[in-house]
């Protein structure tokens, strides 16, 4: 049996190619019908993304577009890892973690 690596302990390369493998199946499944395996997919890229995107690009304090939600933004109090722990600019205030690949820098 194969031991599975986890994307903290992969590579750069590992990392883009373990996302063009997740997104070929993610395209399969949208196509299929496969709403819920679609998601799940899409999550893991996200995940993946994380790990090869740069923590020293975000900084607490700041705001942040989310990816893929338009007009949402989201304010960071601290970084742990891959993920920016803060809260959502007109959410219900509650703090919450979302990996770095979530968010885009404003213009």
């Amino acid at each position: 049996m194969q031991q599975v690596k986890r994307y903290s302990e992969m590579t750069e390369h590992e990392l883009r190619e373990e996302i063009a493998k997740l997104q070929e199946k993610a395209r399969k499944a949208e196509q299929m019908g496969m709403v819920n395996e679609f998601a799940v997919l899409e999550r893991k890229v996200l995940m993946a993304r994380a790990y090869i995107s740069n923590p020293d690009t975000f900084k607490p304090g700041e705001i942040y577009e989310i990816e893929g939600d338009p007009g949402q933004y989201f304010k960071i109090d601290y970084l742990n890892g891959v993920f920016a722990w803060g809260y959502r600019l007109k959410g219900d205030g509650k703090e919450e973690a979302l990996p770095i690949s979530l968010l885009k820098g404003l213009k």
